[in-house]
């Protein structure tokens, strides 16, 4: 991140809510905008830049899940969904749909400020991706092409795939461990260090997402494997370019 304060939305049909958010957030030093729909969404968008999402999974129309899905169509941009207290469902539907993360409402504004940070601290520019070495490496496997230092990731033909920030580092975790078994664990600690919950399972969901992104055949992954009773692996070699 630079020195710039970041700057977020928060999109949420109660207005007690976004206003409550949206002081709360710029009293922390960041810049904060509101929208209470989709559409208002899209006109932020439009007309300026924003560092980080937060949305409510639970609004008239178009809900958040769908507008979490055509954000991350449309790019990488970090998101933060807002789920109902103790709907597992929703928060599971909201990681595969591309979110980062997510919070249980009613929340305590602190925490979601520790949230934001700890998304921005990984999607960031200048974040470093986990466990790499180096400034400016590449990692290579099968054509693919990992770029560290620009947090991106290209398919074989050199188009730019766009990944959260979860995937991208649970994909780099891979890629600094090749044919290496890695726990869930292991997952954790080097994409979420001290910031992973006990019984965490977004591993499972972002490496679901992931293959589905990288894998010819997600069913049958040949890039990453599940290693029965043991975790996953980078199955193929990986190479510094």
């Amino acid at each position: 991140m630079t020195d710039r304060p970041p700057h977020i939305l928060i999109v949420d049909d109660d207005r007690e809510i976004r206003d409550l958010v949206t002081r709360f957030l710029r009293g922390h030093g960041m810049r904060a905008e509101s929208a209470a729909d989709g559409g208002a969404m899209r006109r932020r968008l439009r007309t300026g830049r924003f560092d980080l999402v937060i949305l409510d999974v639970m609004m008239p129309g178009e809900d958040g899940l769908t507008l979490c899905r055509e954000l991350r169509a449309a790019g990488s941009q970090p998101v933060i969904m807002l789920t109902a207290l103790g709907d597992e469902t929703d928060r599971i539907v909201g990681l595969e749909m591309g979110a980062d993360d997510y919070l249980p409402k009613p929340f305590n504004p602190r925490e979601l400020l520790a949230r934001i940070r700890a998304v921005l601290r990984r999607s960031g520019p200048s974040a470093e991706p986990p466990a790499v070495p180096g400034d400016g490496a590449c990692l290579v496997f099968e054509g693919w092409r990992l770029d560290t230092a620009r947090r991106e990731l290209r398919d074989p033909e050199g188009v730019l795939v766009a990944l959260s920030a979860g995937e991208y580092d649970l994909l780099a975790a891979f890629a600094t461990h090749p044919q290496r078994v890695l726990n869930r664990d292991q997952l954790l600690d080097l994409t979420k260090g001290r910031e992973a919950a006990p019984f965490d399972r977004s591993v499972d969901v972002q490496l679901s997402r992931l293959r589905r992104k990288i894998e010819p055949d997600p069913a049958n992954p040949t890039l990453i494997k599940t290693i029965r009773g043991g975790g996953y692996m980078m199955a193929v070699p990986v190479a510094r370019a």
